[in-house]
């Protein structure tokens, strides 16, 4: 059964999760999970994990993220992208100089209102549910932060295109939309390709007709990445047959090192387990290997 990471391509107009279900057809295998949803108008990055590795996605979850957002100025919908209904249309009169100014103050941690047609839950009811009732509820501030926020270029006369490195949790979307308010003509988000997500980015990333392609030849596991891929960042240490049992077992065993995080390989090279070193003792964080 196929275990591991693709990175796709998102195309414009597809959810993630039709992405899941297209490749969860392509692979045969019904465990496949997304990190990071993109919606359907944006485009670029986004890990998905296949069989056992979807035990590795609440991490790649909590990551960051990095976009190419292109921010429209003297307009603003009731989706804060250029998919949803206009509700106001003004002048821009405002120069680059000025955008770049705007810019400063959604840099580092800010507090973001999540946007009415959003996955959030108010009152066990997702917000893009009510919204589509033509309801809107009151919702408070969330802190998010922007690590990087970068004004590349001017692409039309209200049109710029930023670059933007986030916490998760940010809805770009939304910054486009403040700083239009901030600027006193209003934005919204006219375009978004994602460029890095989980630590992975677009040099990574496969389309998925190439993925079907490679299917259709038999070679579409070729283009997974192993799950330990995603723990690269973490230093990796070889245990003996006593240590794997008892990590099988679901037992913490005695090992000598630095207090830390490691990938947990067998004395046969498969990778067993992210692992916490703690006083001597390694306890396992998240297991990976074969029943």
């Amino acid at each position: 059964m196929p275990n591991g990471i693709i990175i796709i391509d998102k195309p414009a107009g597809w959810t993630s999760m039709d992405v899941c279900a297209k490749l969860r057809g392509i692979f045969h295998e019904k465990r496949v999970g997304h990190a990071g949803t993109l919606d359907p108008m944006a485009t670029g990055v986004l890990p998905v994990f296949l069989g056992r590795a979807t035990r590795a996605v609440e991490f790649a979850e909590q990551t960051g993220k990095e976009y190419l957002a292109g921010l429209r100025l003297g307009l603003v919908t009731d989706t804060q992208d250029v998919t949803g209904r206009v509700l106001e249309e003004r002048p821009v009169t405002c120069a680059p100089a000025e955008v770049e100014a705007a810019l400063a103050a959604f840099r580092g941690e800010i507090l973001q209102v999540p946007p009415m047609y959003s996955a959030v839950k108010i009152g066990g009811k997702k917000l893009y549910e009510l919204a589509r009732k033509g309801r809107e509820v009151e919702r408070k501030p969330r802190p998010v932060t922007i690590h990087a926020l970068e004004l590349l270029e001017r692409t039309g006369a209200g049109d710029y295109l930023l670059r933007v490195r986030c916490s998760k949790g940010t809805y770009v979307r939304t910054l486009c939309h403040d700083v239009g308010a901030a600027l006193g003509c209003g934005g919204t988000l006219s375009a978004l390709r994602r460029t890095e997500a989980a630590g992975f980015g677009l040099d990574r990333a496969v389309r998925l007709e190439d993925v079907q392609a490679a299917a259709d030849r038999g070679e579409a596991e070729r283009l997974l990445l192993p799950v330990d891929a995603y723990f690269r960042d973490h230093p990796a240490l070889t245990v003996g047959l006593r240590e794997e049992r008892a990590a099988r077992n679901g037992a913490a065993f005695p090992w000598r090192g630095a207090d830390g995080t490691y990938r947990v390989y067998g004395p046969a090279g498969d990778f067993l387990l992210l692992g916490e070193l703690e006083r001597g003792r390694m306890r396992t964080v998240k297991s990976f290997y074969e029943v």
